[in-house]
């Protein structure tokens, strides 16, 4: 028996959300983006009727209050965003086990095995609907599929197109609906693999879904071999809810709220983010052995900026070790000019549960006293122990432990 998977997307999530708690703005243009009171940021989620003026997602809010003068701008609530979406996946598991969330608005469910429970797939799509809608205010569309791959691109090209937001994409209608949109469309394909398609006659998924297959694997290699598989619409990987357990890297990255020119203050930024990606480590308890650096350009008109990455001699999880190899990192390749973004990640991961001694080093000290830091910011918030260094007017740990993900709670 072929397997069903479900794709729940939200509609306009952040910006129904806040609708659906918020009467007043029942019938108004409604954006959410970054900072309402200075008109400045971009749009982070735009209701139907804010789209309906051709507003879409990130652009900047001064181009949108162009396009609609009488739009109402609400300042992004990111905790806010996150417990509904944890809503939306306790709602989910009421109708299957196997829940694995893909994004704070969309979530992976299979249903195979629950339809003598709850009905045929199309019945379930609908209760899953009328649960979110009644519970929460937001109305979901679903994509429905024999994997993830398909259910994902019913979802994106199909049901958020029609009436009733439900589709089935499968491989009987796989060529006749999904063949014949343009290749750009593929899940996978973005507007340089659209460009590098179209350059060897491939226009359309299906063109792509006949194409030689040892062609693309010469050309692009395991990426070739995927995307193929996708337009034939073949998928292995399985819903689990185990997805983001094992995690391959722990990263943080910020914009800067201005230009950053000088070393000695960019240096301040770079250890309060080696700080808050070690805390993560250490509360996985793991290690990592390698470092990597990425910055972008102030200059938006004409791009500038890196990323890399080092093998450390020895794995850690402590805020100053990172930071050495990750400092000299930044400085082998930055350009001198100034920056405008930030961002540092760890990986190479392996378990903290035994660390190499060091004959003129104490590092199970060293190993303890994070653990302890890490404790007292869990009791009591994350700014009750900060580095003098972020008391400087360079430092971002007060303004960042405001946020979830670069917006404000």
């Amino acid at each position: 028996m072929e397997s069903v998977v479900f794709l729940v997307d939200i509609q306009s999530f952040y910006a129904s959300i806040e609708k659906a708690l918020r009467p007043e703005l029942e019938g108004k243009p409604v954006v959410v983006a970054g900072d309402p009171e200075r008109r400045e940021g971009v749009i982070l989620a735009a209701c139907p009727l804010a789209k309906s003026y051709g507003i879409q997602n990130a652009i900047t809010l001064s181009e949108a209050t162009r396009l609609c003068p009488h739009l109402t701008v609400v300042r992004p609530r990111m905790g806010l965003y996150l417990k509904a979406s944890l809503s939306i996946t306790e709602i989910l598991e009421r109708f299957s086990d196997l829940v694995e969330p893909y994004s704070i608005d969309e979530q992976f469910v299979s249903i195979s095995g629950s339809e003598k429970l709850f009905g045929d797939p199309l019945t379930i799509a609908r209760k899953i609907q009328a649960a979110i809608r009644t519970e929460l205010g937001v109305y979901a569309r679903v994509g429905i599929g024999p994997n993830k791959v398909l259910s994902k691109m019913a979802c994106d090209q199909f049901a958020k197109k029609r009436e009733t937001g439900i589709f089935s994409l499968t491989h009987d209608n796989l060529q006749r609906d999904l063949w014949p949109l343009p290749v750009e469309k593929l899940f996978g394909v973005g507007k340089r693999m659209g460009r590098h398609l179209r350059s060897i006659g491939i226009r359309t998924i299906g063109e792509l879904a006949r194409f030689p297959l040892e062609r693309l694997k010469r050309k692009w290699g395991v990426n070739g071999h995927v995307l193929w598989m996708t337009a034939n619409g073949f998928d292995l990987s399985p819903v689990t809810p185990q997805t983001f357990h094992s995690q391959k890297a722990i990263g943080h990255h910020m914009t800067l709220p201005r230009d950053y020119r000088t070393a000695e203050e960019i240096q301040v930024v770079l250890l309060e983010l080696c700080e808050e990606v070690c805390r993560r480590a250490r509360r996985h308890h793991l290690l990592g052995q390698t470092v990597s650096v990425g910055c972008r350009g102030a200059d938006f008109d004409f791009p500038t900026g890196f990323y890399r990455q080092m093998k450390m001699p020895e794995a850690t999880n402590q805020t100053m070790d990172l930071f050495h190899h990750a400092w000299n990192l930044f400085l082998r390749f930055w350009d001198g000019q100034p920056i405008r973004s930030l961002g540092v990640s760890l990986g190479g991961f392996a378990s903290d549960d035994a660390i190499q001694l060091h004959l003129f080093d104490d590092r199970e000290k060293k190993w303890k006293l994070g653990y302890v830091m890490d404790e007292i910011r869990q009791r009591f918030g994350p700014t009750s122990i900060v580095r003098a260094i972020s008391l400087t007017p360079s430092g971002q740990a007060y303004e960042r432990a405001q946020k979830i993900g670069g917006h404000y709670r």
